[in-house]
């Protein structure tokens, strides 16, 4: 294997690590286990996150973790990669039946359902990440939440589901990286 398919796999693998410790064990420590020793960890749209290994603690463990709607659904659209970078974009839905102060910063729960894109930005350090920058769609989720009211947003409320089913015509296949062609 070359070396840059061995990194690009090594990297895929933590990211897959660190998901996993997320949404299936719920575990920040499991989650810490896979970042560096001074990770940081920011959701633009609503600001929410950590820094350092403390700070990142505290997000998943008091905000993000606890505040993860049981039926959540996570799929893969798309992964690029760079020498220390993975890209990775979702859909993502769910039921908004509890208070999600890491992506709906004082919004009570409505009770209503959501889909949507989310695009995470992942740099590593040593094989460990060390920030994740995440960014999703705000105008449509607060739509689909009817918290604000807008035609411009309105149109483009679909497209997460139609990119998911032009994705599903494509499924993301590893392919080795051509350097020079």
């Amino acid at each position: 294997m070359i070396p840059a398919m061995a990194t690009r796999w090594m990297l895929l693998s933590r990211w897959h690590q660190h998901t996993f410790a997320k949404f299936e064990l719920k575990d920040a420590d499991e989650v810490l286990e896979t970042m560096t020793d001074n990770p940081h960890v920011f959701c633009v749209p609503s600001g929410s996150g950590g820094a350092g290994k403390e700070g990142v603690r505290e997000f998943y463990a008091h905000q993000f973790l606890p505040a993860i709607p049981p039926d959540l659904e996570l799929l893969p659209i798309s992964e690029i990669f760079a020498d220390e970078h993975v890209v990775t974009e979702y859909f993502l839905k769910f039921t908004h039946t509890l208070r999600m102060d890491w992506m709906l910063p004082g919004v009570a729960p409505t009770g209503r359902r959501a889909e949507l894109l989310l695009v995470a930005i992942v740099r590593f350090e040593n094989g460990k990440i060390a920030s994740k920058h995440v960014y999703w769609d705000a105008a449509a989720l607060l739509f689909q939440l009817r918290l604000i009211d807008s035609a411009a947003v309105a149109a483009g409320v679909g497209s997460a589901a139609k990119l998911l089913k032009r994705a599903a015509q494509r499924p993301i296949e590893a392919k080795p990286l051509t350097l020079f062609a």
